[in-house]
């Protein structure tokens, strides 16, 4: 009997109650899973027969990632073949939308996640994805100060098969301080709204709170060449961006091998559409959303100087 046949034999019984409902959700909740994580195992394998790409944005596919990163990430994962099929992800709320969940359930990798909620962690802990998989959690606010201590918790090898960082303000500063993991692949969210020519994050703060710093919660993390600045001082080749120009992928040098491109700032760059930024009930297009965080404060780490943000001299081209 199918899904909708199901469907239709509880909604037509005159003893229907709340609990037939529940069950049919609980049928249309796992007839979806398993339809994405097929439709991604497909998109996946015609990914993986090719020999090369010019752009990550050819391999996107969305299963569990906000954007297409599943596809990117499964592209990297199956041309580079790290030893220790293990991952690590900071900020994940509660792990629904995340960039490493489709590696654990389809690759059947080992993950670790660390969210500063205490109400995430519990949701995570009592999901599906607990017992089905091996995932370790631990609920921290990550500084520069603590996150190598965080780190060692799950008594994972250097060599973790992927990092995926995404805490809306010290991104940067995080992964500089990190020294007790060597990742094959580290996944990292940028700021677009800093442009494709310049150096910037946020100063640090061990307590930056986006929604605190600026009432418009743009005014947060790095510039793509902050992070490609930072990549090329720990061994790693910047290799792209997926097509929402939130997420930047970068390699470590001793493991890239053939068909990963390897773009510049500005050929790997991709501007943002999305809209974070609300004023007067309105969501500010294009340029005019940097408008609204000029004058604050940022570090330029190729300078090594702090200055503040100009949108006149920010290029996206």
């Amino acid at each position: 009997m199918s899904i909708l046949q199901k469907i239709k034999k509880y909604l037509t019984r005159q003893d229907a109650t709340y609990y037939h409902v529940n069950d049919l959700h609980k049928m249309l909740v796992n007839d979806l899973k398993t339809a994405k994580l097929n439709l991604g195992q497909i998109q996946g394998m015609l990914h993986a027969a090719k020999s090369s790409v010019t752009t990550l944005h050819e391999v996107e596919f969305q299963v569990f990632s906000q954007w297409g990163d599943d596809g990117i990430i499964q592209y990297l994962v199956n041309k580079l073949s790290p030893v220790n099929k293990t991952c690590i992800e900071f900020g994940v709320e509660n792990y629904r939308e995340s960039n490493t969940r489709y590696l654990l359930i389809n690759n059947n990798w080992s993950g670790y996640v660390i969210d500063g909620s205490d109400e995430h962690i519990r949701f995570i802990e009592q999901d599906t994805i607990s017992w089905a998989c091996e995932l370790y959690t631990r609920s921290a606010f990550i500084t520069a100060e603590n996150i190598n201590e965080l780190l060692n918790y799950p008594g994972f090898q250097p060599e973790v098969g992927l990092l995926s960082i995404d805490i809306d303000g010290n991104d940067y500063w995080i992964w500089r301080s990190i020294d007790v993991i060597r990742p094959v692949i580290v996944v990292s969210e940028y700021n677009a709204l800093f442009g494709n020519n310049t150096c910037w994050t946020v100063p640090y703060d061990p307590a930056f709170d986006k929604y605190k710093k600026h009432s418009s919660i743009i005014y947060y993390g790095a510039s793509l060449g902050a992070l490609c600045h930072l990549a090329e001082e720990k061994g790693y080749v910047f290799v792209g961006c997926n097509s929402a120009g939130n997420n930047a992928y970068f390699v470590r040098k001793d493991r890239m091998v053939p068909g990963i491109p390897a773009p510049s700032v500005a050929e790997g760059f991709v501007r943002s559409k999305f809209r974070e930024a609300m004023v007067d009930g309105k969501r500010p297009i294009g340029a005019d959303r940097v408008k609204l965080i000029k004058g604050m404060p940022v570090w330029d780490v190729a300078s090594r100087k702090e200055t503040v943000i100009n949108p006149d001299i920010i290029s996206y081209s």
